[in-house]
């Protein structure tokens, strides 16, 4: 239990927040206003964003992919360098919020910012980045991970830095309503996994990180089971915040982590371009099955404070793939179109970026990986 944790975003949670953009941005900010494929048009989010900058200066910049690409966001590092640009706005999900955070990098970098995704440069210094958040998902909203991808060459990488924190969040959950049963779902599968990285490892004597992690579950196994309530104001207000505070890092402060499943996930989304959730949701269940032995007192844990299950890992493991299902997410890579390539294209991308030796003890091996994959296709 030794940790240093800072958070220095401040977070603007409720229903019509989106009006506060004003009093977070001084009017002097010339801002880049970032998004995805036009939804925040449809949805009135746009029009609460462009009614909150009314008194600032601010030029647009849409067309942001699920999973962001390097290629698209180095068109918006160009014109955050020919307009001198001096605060990004990200209105959306993670992948709005992602590819702001390394356009905010990018931006004051001279070389190909790729190097931070690569790990051949650290970020040094950032545009200043708020976020109004759309979509409950990946905690990007208020921590320091970015996530992007690069078209060319089929990659998917992630780099941490304490200058990609946002300056605030607005997280307005009535936003929501309005999305599909996908994006919903992915969202709470999302939290699940994020919480479980941090948790599913081995004892420690952190009585906080563990309670707050079981909490956390136990919120999202009464979302799962009250699906039919998705539409409702409370439900969404809790997926946000849940997912929210399963990735602001706090639970994982002191504690050991995984991100096994993420390694693995992040390149089936990279070559088969499964949503991310997705690609989570056919790893876990069988690299927990393969792992059991190392993980079986805190799955054992998982199961007896959460789900009521003593003394039946294999059923605590069950119960996790219900969650899932419940809300419309598969946990057979079989269920997706993958072709004969999947397990040697996996290994040979974790070996290209040097994840050999994954997990909390360094032993999640290739072979290892081999039988995970195997598992989920049958």
């Amino acid at each position: 239990m030794e940790f240093s944790y800072h958070n220095p975003t401040a977070i603007e949670f409720g229903q019509g927040k989106i009006k506060e953009v004003a009093n977070r941005i001084s009017t002097d900010k010339k801002i880049l206003l970032v998004y995805g494929g036009g939804s925040i048009k449809k949805n009135g989010v746009y029009d609460q964003v462009i009614k909150a900058l009314e008194n600032h200066t601010f030029i647009e910049f849409s067309g942001v992919e699920v999973n962001p690409t390097v290629e698209t966001m180095n068109k918006a590092v160009k014109i955050v360098k020919e307009e001198k640009i001096d605060f990004i706005l990200a209105v959306g999900g993670g992948s709005v919020i992602d590819g702001s955070k390394y356009l905010a990098a990018a931006a004051l970098y001279d070389g190909d910012a790729w190097d931070f995704l690569d790990g051949t440069a650290e970020v040094e210094k950032a545009l200043p980045l708020g976020v109004v958040l759309t979509l409950a998902a990946t905690g990007s909203e208020t921590n320091h991970l970015t996530v992007i991808s690069k078209k060319e060459t089929d990659e998917k990488r992630m780099y941490f830095s304490n200058h990609s924190y946002p300056q605030f969040a607005i997280m307005d959950p009535s936003v929501m309503a309005t999305l599909s049963d996908r994006q919903l779902g992915n969202g709470l599968v999302d939290a699940f996994v994020h919480t479980s990285e941090q948790y599913i490892t081995y004892p420690t004597s952190a009585l906080v990180n563990d309670g707050y992690a079981e909490t956390l579950f136990r919120g999202l196994v009464k979302l799962a089971d009250t699906w039919e309530d998705r539409r409702t104001d409370a439900w969404l207000a809790n997926l946000m915040h849940i997912a929210n505070q399963a990735l602001n890092f706090q639970i994982g402060a002191g504690v050991p982590q995984d991100w096994s499943t993420h390694l693995i996930g992040h390149e089936l989304t990279a070559y088969y371009k499964l949503d991310h959730a997705r690609s989570l949701a056919v790893v876990q269940p069988y690299l927990l099955e393969v792992m059991g032995e190392d993980k079986k007192e805190k799955i054992a844990q998982l199961g007896r404070n959460v789900f009521g299950i003593d003394n039946d890992n294999t059923a605590v493991i069950k119960a996790m793939e219900k969650v899932y299902n419940k809300v419309g997410i598969p946990t057979k890579l079989s269920e997706y179109e993958i072709d004969d390539k999947v397990i040697s294209n996996v290994k040979a991308a974790l070996i290209k970026n040097g994840y050999t030796a994954m997990g909390e003890n360094a032993n999640i091996t290739l072979d290892k990986v081999e039988t995970i994959l195997t598992m989920s296709m049958r």
